[in-house]
């Protein structure tokens, strides 16, 4: 089954707002409420609740006097957040992730949907008593509903994330380019094909807004707590914020799909990009340039085509590493751009060299897997790297 889905932007009335914001709400407690009562019960048995445990717990709750007003929220999305909470407990022992947070009023507000959710003549329909949403759906949904999560940002816009299943599976495609790419700084990403270098500068889109952004902040924190102009001024400040992941989104989005619309492989390092922000001189670039989001562009675009993703190891030397003879020298300092193999005389671009020697580690990688990719492509013909390798050097 192929899962597919799209984001919309949703224009609800002043009512619906005020049903949304309730819907927040109950939602957002009972998060708060369930971690707590999943924490305690840990601390006092040594054992976590189930699902099922949790949920046991709402009936009671709705007829309680101080929290009958959770009977007011569609009760499967109550069920979701709980199922969100029990896979959110699951990722952290399977250390996938960090340790559940409680949720705050003041950040990205969220419920899901997990059925029952129709698209009636390009609006959205909610279950309950929200109904239907004006929405701007730019584009069919294809495929049967699965869930749809509903939030609200913090600058103040609604929006509906619409996951679908289509019937069918994965397609598997044997032919196409096969890229090394080189992430960096200076150059976002150093792409080869085997035969063409290409550079994709860093757009560094925070550096664009800063000015504008220490200005509007601060004017917020002028602002007395607590009052409402502070509260209509914090949406100022967040959609800044917005226009700035929105642009690196678009570039990354972009980009992805450039090298993936005519590949079967895409190879990188698996950067260390948590231990790579300690550096406080790199720490906002690197948090700013968005290497983890692009991984994962990548990976759900080349599996809906049948692609692969290969990550070599992050200690692999492709920076020390000569892509013609394969020497390596001993030490390669962040500030050298350019080098000189001292066994063969080659000259090198840092950047171009280590895309070239990644992506020769990750064809060594698929040869070792065993899978079936072609890749070389000379003189119009094709050629499978098992037959290339068989053989010795390509043709």
């Amino acid at each position: 089954m192929l899962r597919k889905a799209v984001q919309v932007r949703l224009y609800p009335t002043k009512e619906q707002e005020i049903q949304l914001a309730q819907a927040f709400g109950c939602a957002r407690w009972w998060w708060n409420y369930a971690l707590n009562k999943s924490i305690e019960t840990y601390e006092e048995t040594g054992k976590g609740l189930t699902r099922a445990a949790l949920n046991a717990l709402l009936p009671a709750l709705k007829k309680s006097e101080d929290t009958i007003w959770l009977a007011d929220c569609y009760s499967q999305v109550l069920q979701a957040t709980t199922l969100n909470l029990t896979t959110a407990y699951k990722n952290f022992f399977d250390k996938r992730a960090g340790f559940p947070k409680f949720k705050s009023k003041h950040g990205k507000q969220s419920i899901q949907y997990p059925q029952n959710v129709t698209v009636v003549d390009g609006n959205v329909k909610l279950p309950g008593n929200i109904g239907v949403i004006k929405a701007k759906i730019h584009r069919p949904t294809e495929g049967k509903i699965k869930t749809v999560t509903v939030s609200k940002t913090p600058s103040g816009k609604y929006l509906a994330s619409i996951l679908t299943e289509l019937e069918g599976e994965n397609p598997l495609i044997s032919e196409g380019k096969i890229y090394g790419i080189d992430l960096g700084l200076k150059h976002f990403a150093v792409v080869t094909d085997g035969e063409k270098v290409s550079k994709y500068d860093n757009p560094k889109h925070l550096a664009k807004h800063e000015k504008n952004l220490k200005r509007k902040q601060k004017k917020l924190a002028r602002k007395q707590l607590g009052s409402k102009s502070r509260n209509r001024y914090r949406k100022v400040v967040a959609k800044v914020y917005e226009r700035v992941s929105n642009s690196r989104q678009d570039f990354l989005h972009k980009l992805s799909y450039k090298l993936v619309s005519d590949s079967q492989a895409v190879i990188i390092e698996n950067l260390n990009v948590k231990g790579m922000i300690r550096n406080h001189k790199l720490a906002k670039s690197i948090s700013d340039v968005g290497w983890g989001t692009f991984t994962k562009f990548l990976a759900y675009k080349l599996e809906r085509i049948g692609g692969k993703l290969i990550e070599i190891d992050r200690w692999f030397p492709s920076s020390k590493l000569c892509s013609n003879c394969f020497y390596q020298i001993s030490e390669m300092p962040l500030d050298i751009r350019e080098w000189t193999c001292p066994h063969c005389n080659t000259h090198h671009d840092r950047d171009a060299n280590a895309a070239q020697n990644i992506r020769a580690e990750g064809i060594r990688t698929i040869k070792a897997e065993g899978s079936a990719v072609c890749c070389c492509r000379r003189g119009g013909k094709s050629y499978s790297w098992a037959k290339v390798y068989s053989s010795g050097t390509p043709p």
